[in-house]
């Protein structure tokens, strides 16, 4: 029998989700304390618009994308009804709500994914296969984007630069020690920028740069070690490491002035990641693949997050 899975929320994530779902021919319903939006969605899709309690008793499964203040109390729900569950980043309001997602999901044994949509990409894949991170030390993220009326219910913290705090908390691997922050309000009742200094427990450093008010989209990551460094301009899908050579027939560039390093240059192919994110979601309810986005890391993202706006709000 064919899986089906339920949306909660059809905003905008909430509706690309369903639209995908359906095409995969899984959609079991939508819902939506908007019932005129929730209608369309399902117009949309060719399905039916349901209660809450409805639609996850008639899921095997159910994405939550309603605001972040009510993941908690969606995913309790779904938990408690035995069906698995895909939670839309930020996993939840606070860390002791992640955490009873987390330890409701683990004691009913069911797959809790969190949508760290990132961990997906094209761009990713390509950082991770490259080496950048072996050994790093420092590491420089931008996020900007202009301005956009959507995800104001929480901070640019929450909303953008989380992406980038489980993409350095990844490649440090390593406890989050101390968090320094600055940001202000300017479009929202959040803040819409901010700056975040962390330093972790090997002694690694990371500046995180996150705006929803910037003039042009930027987005970049510099990653520096004994190794060399790692410049990613994920726009541009460019990616150059400067690296010791490993011997002849090594493809890096020869860097002329640096005598036995070299540069690799590479690039990647976009592809879609949502697509991408749902099909691991599937795959691990029906074949028992590991969850990449698991509930540990979105309660590791969020509790980073948090400190972010903490150190905000103390500044």
């Amino acid at each position: 029998m064919a899986l089906r899975v339920g949306v909660l929320g059809t905003g905008h994530f909430g509706r690309f989700h369903a639209l995908k779902l359906a095409a995969r021919g899984v959609l079991s319903g939508v819902h939506d304390a908007d019932a005129a939006r929730a209608a369309t969605v399902a117009a949309e899709c060719g399905t039916q618009a349901r209660d809450a309690a409805g639609l996850i008793a008639a899921s095997d499964a159910v994405i939550v994308t309603v605001p972040t203040a009510f993941h908690h109390a969606f995913a309790l729900q779904a938990i408690a009804a035995g069906k698995h569950l895909f939670v839309e980043k930020p996993l939840a309001a606070s860390v002791a709500q992640a955490e009873a997602i987390l330890r409701g999901a683990r004691d009913r044994g069911l797959v809790l994914q969190v949508g760290h949509i990132e961990r997906y990409s094209a761009a990713i894949r390509t950082l991770r296969a490259s080496g950048a991170g072996e050994g790093a030390l420092a590491f420089e993220a931008t996020r900007v984007a202009p301005f956009r009326p959507r995800s104001l219910d929480v901070s640019v913290v929450l909303d953008l630069m989380i992406h980038d705090l489980d993409l350095v908390l990844t490649l440090a691997d390593a406890p989050l020690e101390e968090v320094r922050a600055v940001g202000r309000r300017v479009m929202s009742d959040h803040p819409d920028f901010a700056v975040a200094q962390l330093r972790f427990g090997n002694g690694a450093a990371a500046t995180v740069t996150a705006s929803r008010v910037s003039v042009a989209l930027d987005r970049r990551l510099r990653v520096l070690g004994p190794q060399g460094e790692t410049r990613v301009d994920f726009l541009a899908r460019s990616l150059e490491r400067l690296r010791p050579l490993r011997g002849a027939g090594d493809g890096a560039e020869p860097v002329a002035s640096m005598p036995g390093w070299g540069i690799d240059r590479s690039t990647w192919t976009e592809h879609d990641s949502l697509e991408a994110e749902q099909a691991a979601f599937l795959a691990s309810i029906e074949q028992g693949t590991p969850v990449e986005a698991s509930g540990e890391t979105g309660l590791r993202a969020l509790d980073a997050a948090l400190r972010v706006e903490r150190a905000i709000a103390g500044g």
